[in-house]
């Protein structure tokens, strides 16, 4: 017999910043089926901004 696993989200993790009237709200979500690490990510969007500066 197969079992199915259902996951409901109903608040995600969110950062929140507030800068002067407006409220910034970003919310974070996490793909089961990457290979890249979060570091992985972090340096080549880097490179990639350096890459749209030069």
């Amino acid at each position: 017999m197969g079992y199915i696993l259902q996951v409901s989200v109903i608040n995600p993790p969110a950062l929140v910043k507030k800068i002067g009237r407006t409220t910034y709200i970003v919310r974070i979500h996490f793909s089961e089926t990457s290979t890249e690490t979060m570091s992985d990510k972090i340096k080549r969007m880097l490179k990639n901004e350096i890459r749209q500066m030069g």
